[in-house]
This record gives structure tokens, sequence and C-alpha cells, in this order.
């Protein structure tokens, strides 16, 4: 195992800036898949849980769906909740049991919505409730991307080191090119954040300034 003294930051980094670095690249037509932005995870002044890295996040996301939506592609939300009894949270919902755990963000609950200042068209995009980390477990994706033949997935939200990655993984285990737009996604500490941009890097994603996404959705005009 190689050791280091520079911190995931830094490693992250010289992975970003290695001219060498290989890309899986853009295929011919995205989803923009946007993971559980709900307050639970965003408001940072409301709760514990909530975390911020770029503090744009949100506005990025939101001209991202924009500029899906004009191409006719599809938007797709994520969040999570469950019921009184957590029973639907599983294993996942017993390592601990409180106000904060997991389990607790109930149907109904402030801790469930999604974040006021995200655009998200009722009519035209695509929400799903997810149980796990994976946006592709137990729900209908895998069917939305065959039906709009897509080959590319585009993932923002959080966190990096969770459900990020656990759909990154996902993704790319049923064929899709998977992009991480690095200012779109955020975690509660950099060290998980950067380790696990690195790893996505480094293994199952590309993971590109959300300029070079941007730059790539306008060509597509």
């Amino acid at each position: 195992m190689e050791t280091s003294s520079k911190t995931a930051r830094e490693i992250y980094q010289d992975i970003r800036n290695n001219p060498a670095r290989k890309r899986f690249g853009f295929g011919d037509k995205a989803v923009l898949v946007n993971i559980d932005p709900q307050k639970a995870y965003t408001r940072t002044d409301l709760f514990a849980t909530a975390y911020e890295t770029d503090p744009r996040q949100l506005e990025y996301v939101n001209k991202l769906a924009a500029m899906f939506r004009q191409l006719g592609w599809p938007v797709v939300w994520t969040h999570v909740a469950y019921m009184e009894s957590a029973e639907d949270a599983g294993i996942w919902g017993t390592r601990t049991d409180t106000p904060d755990s997991l389990q607790n963000i109930k149907f109904g609950s402030e801790r469930s919505e999604f974040d006021d200042r995200l655009d998200i068209d009722h009519v035209k995009d695509v929400i799903y409730l997810k149980k796990m980390p994976s946006a592709f477990f137990e729900t209908q994706l895998q069917s939305l991307l065959v039906w709009h033949k897509v080959d590319t997935v585009i993932l923002t939200g959080g966190s990096t080191s969770g459900c990020i990655r656990a759909t990154a993984v996902d993704s790319l285990s049923r064929g899709y090119r998977t992009i991480v737009p690095e200012e779109c996604v955020a975690d509660k500490h950099e060290s998980y954040h950067f380790a696990n941009l690195t790893d996505l890097s480094l293994k199952y994603a590309d993971v590109l300034t959300v300029q070079e996404v941007f730059d790539w959705l306008e060509k597509q005009s």
C-alpha cells in the first residue's frame, strides 16, 4: 500500500491536474440524476446532517436541469423518507436512533422536503423515492434510461462518499458513461469528499468541472 503525507484534497488535485488522466467521455444522450437534494442534507442552517461544499451547488444544479429540459432529456430527482416504524430502512436504520438518524427522516417531515431553492418541474421531471444509497436500487431509474436510450449519466447531489459513489458504481456496472460535476456534489467533511472524488476519478466516473458539462450540453443544441 502506498503511503502519503498529503491531504485528500491534495491527492485529488494531483489526479485532476494529471494531463495523462484517462476519461470515459460523454456519449450521445444523457440523463441528469440529482440525488437527495433535500433539506436534511442541504439546509445547514436547520439540520446537523446537512453539508455544503460549493456554495453555488444548487444554482449549478438548476442550470443543468434547465439545459436538460431544453434538450428534451430526462431530469431525475431522488429523495429519501421512511415510515413512522422505520421498518422500510431495514438494517441501515438500526445503528443509531436519534433525531438526526437516517431512518428518522419521516414522510411529511421538513427533513424529507426538497430544498426550496431548487427549480423542479413537477410536470416534466421524474421524482423517485429511494430507501438505500444507490439511485438505481429498487427504483425505476434503469427502465427510464432504457426508454430514453441514454448512454451517459450525470450525477449531482450528495453525499459524495455515500449516495453519489453508490450510484456511480451502479451506473458504471450497468454500462453507462458516468459524469460527476465536481461543484455539484457535496459531503460532510472535505476528507471524505476529496478521497471519494479521487476514487471515482480513478475507477468509476469522469469527475469534471461543471463548466465542462455546460459546454458539452451547449454543443448538443
